[in-house]
């Protein structure tokens, strides 16, 4: 880490964001290891729960309370809540 604070800067983007219920292993059968996948369950009951694969889940290790995020070009990521809404803000 730089001596010197870094430079500030200030969000403006819009993304597509769901807040997470749950987090959860699919359902396995007898004898069967998890691929390495997980199952999110939205806080929203509008939104069904879906499956994200190995990959995001190495990479971002969605938690219940947190947000999975969809950037504009497709990038899917996490964001803890208290930087979510620290820094966005719902489009009505």
């Amino acid at each position: 880490m730089p001596d010197m604070e870094l430079p500030k800067y200030r969000c403006h983007k819009e993304v597509w964001a769901l807040k997470i219920a749950a987090v959860s292993i699919p359902g396995l059968g007898p004898n069967e290891e998890t691929d390495g996948s997980k199952v999110l369950m939205p806080e929203d009951k509008r939104y069904a729960p879906f499956k994200v694969d190995p990959d995001y889940v190495r990479k971002h290790d969605p938690q219940p309370g947190g947000y999975y995020v969809v950037y504009k070009g497709g990038y899917k990521s996490f964001s803890p809540a208290d930087a979510f809404e620290e820094g966005y803000t719902l489009i009505p």
